[in-house]
């Protein structure tokens, strides 16, 4: 009489199945890590010093809701505007330009500014009100 039967239980663990998941949450964390890092700085206390920062002078223009120039308060008519700039400007190492935009203002009074400033080589940065 014959107790055993067939089927015999094989002891071997096939690994292929368990190195797919295994790839699979690496790709998944990869991904995942990439795309969760959005700023390129850190926040780190920095030290202190007795020694001056450079000053740096900046001109202020301004482009408000009614589509008037100013340049550090004063009115400047639109045709005005780059003589204006060049006048206050002249003389400076780096000329550098804040420009103030109000909200809803056309982006065309905007790049008028900034043509202006890319003629004369002045450096110009658009001013934005944080989040």
């Amino acid at each position: 009489m014959n107790l055993r039967g067939r089927n015999r239980i094989n002891a071997e663990f096939n690994m292929s199945s368990m190195t797919d998941i295994v790839f699979l949450l690496l790709i998944f964390f990869m991904i995942a890590v990439t795309t969760m890092t959005t700023t390129n700085a850190l926040d780190l206390v920095l030290p202190n010093s007795s020694g001056q920062a450079d000053e740096v002078e900046t001109v202020a223009v301004s482009v408000d809701s009614n589509l008037k120039y100013y340049i550090d308060k004063q009115q400047y008519p639109d045709d005005e505007l780059e003589n204006g700039l060049k006048n206050i400007l002249n003389g400076q190492k780096d000329p550098n330009i804040v420009l103030h935009v109000a909200k809803g203002v056309p982006i065309e009074n905007a790049v008028k500014v900034m043509d202006i400033a890319y003629r004369n080589k002045f450096k110009i940065v658009l001013a934005v009100a944080p989040k």
